[in-house]
């Protein structure tokens, strides 16, 4: 099964659906996503539901997209988005968001799952304390943890051994003593980025006006 990924910000309607029909070397794509909530994406949904029907792609959703504006979007078109993208891990577990999208059979997909080692992850006590019952390291608690509680998990390496490590998870099972300390781990907050920033939306959409080819 093919697996490629194209990126739609800030990209007009028109021009989603030329390069969507221009990147499919293959039979289909398997996930179409809108990166961020910023610009014209209503459109650029509306050309990806297009691609869905018409067998380019597999399944579309959403990255960033949080609260009112995911709501809003997922009322307002026909195929509801299969995923949006957050991120999340155990210092940001998306109760909310996994409650919002819920109503929706959206699902929650995990950037930054080891919240890029921040906030002393892998050196985390408490993540520390319940690997060694189970013979286990701190990413491989957190990662259990997460699919545990029906979160996709997009881990990032270029190391094989971690790769491979991070996929080793079936063969235990965290027990709920260890699932509630992990939950008291929970700040509500992102580490990386805030998109529900309105400072953060205005840096992005300056750099895109400076930056984006197309604008030039």
């Amino acid at each position: 099964m093919p697996a490629i990924g194209f990126g739609v910000y800030q990209i007009p309607a028109d021009e989603t659906e030329r390069a969507v029909g221009d990147a499919v070397e293959t039979d289909y794509i398997d996930l179409l996503l809108i990166h961020q909530p910023l610009g014209d994406y209503y459109g650029t949904y509306r050309a990806m539901e297009k691609a869905c029907e018409a067998g380019k792609a597999r399944a579309i959703g959403l990255s960033n997209f949080y609260d009112a504006r995911f709501v809003d979007l997922a009322e307002n078109m026909d195929i509801k988005p299969a995923v949006v993208q957050l991120e999340t891990h155990v210092f940001s577990q998306q109760v909310k968001m996994r409650h919002l999208a819920e109503k929706y059979g959206t699902h929650i997909m995990a950037w930054s799952p080891l919240a890029r080692g921040m906030n002393g992850l892998f050196t985390n006590k408490t993540l520390k304390a319940i690997g060694e019952k189970y013979g286990k390291d701190n990413a491989q608690v957190c990662l259990k943890f997460l699919t545990d509680e029906g979160i996709i998990v997009l881990p990032q390496s270029t190391r094989t051994e971690r790769m491979a490590s991070n996929l080793a998870i079936d063969d235990f099972s965290l027990g709920e003593t260890d699932k509630e300390l992990i939950r008291k781990m929970d700040t509500g907050k992102a580490l990386a980025a805030d998109f529900n920033d309105p400072e953060l939306a205005g840096y992005l959409l300056a750099y895109d006006r400076n930056f984006n080819p197309r604008n030039k």
